[in-house]
């Protein structure tokens, strides 16, 4: 490959990653939640909330401070120095095969199937026991989970790498969908969302996170993905995954949600009621169900 091409995917590979640092440091700061006696449930401002995030990921770059060094810096030279190894570190992968199977069945964890089921589980499991912080991570499980795709998408098509069993040489533009790891965007967004909701619980913050280690590990055993695809698919997982909770999070779906959240939760599941009345002959069910 010529040395000018060899910089210029370089320069674009490390743009893209310095844009993912960025939603990254801007989710330090949480943004203020409604009240929610003055806003709309979760799941009727679910689209909007997305086209909000996806318009403050994309638009990201352009917010940069001088205090974003601290993570653009690392962050690029990290991206940088591990693409320059990814053909050596392809190759030693390479000469091991017996971990195939097992690298494809972890990997399931952070496919979109697997990612959307993790957050069903406790979107419903939330609903039925009246648990609005289950409720609340499953939904914005969901969310951090469409807002990754949604970025991984364009971000494949722009940098074209072919993927390790196709070569080792871990070109760009050349019409390949290795780079970043999508299963690494998945897993780490879902996983970030898990752990903030549950930063009392950490067992749960160590479980998500694990989870998410060990799917971008999968991806490079599996020979699915080059080293600097899951590094960069997995910092980019993270800072969404950290800016969904921290701008939609709402304070009232923590432990204990009041009565009133409680109250509200109970008329999103159909009340259904005997309707008896011996001497009118009158027999029957009643069914009520608000959203």
């Amino acid at each position: 490959m010529r040395s000018n091409e060899l910089w210029l995917y370089r320069f674009v590979v490390i743009t893209l990653a310095l844009a993912c640092a960025t939603t990254i440091t801007k989710a330090q700061t949480p943004q203020p939640s409604p009240t929610p006696s003055a806003s709309p449930s979760l799941e009727r401002r679910f689209l909007k909330n997305i086209l909000h995030d996806q318009k403050a990921i994309w638009s990201s770059p352009f917010h940069l401070e001088k205090s974003d060094a601290r993570w653009l810096v690392p962050l690029g030279a990290g991206t940088a120095g591990l693409i320059a190894t990814d053909g050596s570190t392809a190759k030693w992968v390479a000469q091991f095969d017996d971990q195939l199977d097992a690298s494809r069945i972890v990997s399931y964890a952070g496919s979109t199937y697997g990612a959307a089921g993790v957050g069903a589980v406790f979107y419903f499991a939330g609903r039925a026991s009246h648990n609005p912080r289950a409720r609340e991570t499953g939904l914005l499980s969901w969310e951090a989970l469409l807002n990754s795709e949604l970025v991984v998408l364009p971000l494949k098509a722009i940098a074209g790498r072919k993927r390790p069993l196709e070569t080792h040489r871990g070109d760009f533009f050349r019409g390949g969908t290795s780079f970043p790891s999508g299963h690494a965007i998945h897993a780490w967004s879902v996983a970030t969302v898990i752990a903030n909701e549950y930063s009392d619980h950490r067992i749960v913050q160590v479980t998500a996170y694990g989870v998410a280690a060990a799917v971008s590990l999968a991806r490079l055993t599996g020979e699915k993905h080059f080293v600097s695809d899951i590094f960069v698919g997995s910092a980019m997982g993270y800072g969404i995954g950290h800016y969904v909770y921290h701008a939609h999070h709402r304070a009232e779906s923590n432990a204990g949600g009041g009565e009133e959240e409680e109250s509200r939760a109970d008329h999103r599941w159909p009340a259904i009621a005997p309707v008896y009345d011996r001497h009118a002959h009158d027999y029957g069910v009643a069914l009520a169900w608000s959203f």
